[in-house]
């Protein structure tokens, strides 16, 4: 957790630096994200809001993601974290937001979604960088893990230039 704590300062250096505010759209990782950023104090100058979507009706009633998206792409997806993290910016006041959504396990699998997969998505405008990893462990260590790889996912699209 201290990793995390430390990822989650550098993140807020880098938007405090670009006078940026940040969105989260969590799924698997149930506000971990949200979590770590707010143990940062004065991260209310950069953190905007977080939304937990763990439900696929969670996901289009607040982040306006169509059903037809995620029946043809599955919820854990690289077009659903895109999608998840375009309506985090849409339904906020955030310049730039992250999203999280996977198969933490222990059960969930799928063919071709083992337990661990997950699906990140970053968006500041019309910029979207999304990716899919398999994490191992337990569920506790593949949250761990995709908390962890959503904030250095951040840094690294903050310091890619448009």
């Amino acid at each position: 957790m201290e990793e995390i704590i430390k990822l989650a300062a550098e993140v807020g250096q880098a938007l405090e630096q670009k006078n940026l505010l940040l969105a989260t759209a969590e799924s698997c990782t149930g506000g971990g994200v949200a979590q770590a950023i707010t143990e940062i104090a004065g991260c209310s100058e950069w953190f905007d809001c977080g939304f937990i979507t763990y439900s696929i009706d969670s996901k289009t009633e607040m982040l306006d993601i169509s059903d037809a998206l995620i029946a043809q792409h599955g919820a854990v997806s690289e077009e659903i974290a895109a999608a998840m993290a375009q309506g985090a910016l849409a339904n906020s006041s955030a310049h730039v937001a992250l999203s999280t959504t996977g198969i933490a396990g222990p059960t969930g699998a799928v063919p071709g979604k083992p337990v661990g997969t997950m699906c990140f998505g970053w968006a500041m405008g019309d910029r979207i960088a999304t990716e899919r990893k398999v994490f191992s462990g337990d569920r506790h260590a593949v949250r761990e893990q995709t908390v962890a790889h959503s904030l250095q996912g951040l840094l690294r699209f903050l310091k890619t230039p448009a």
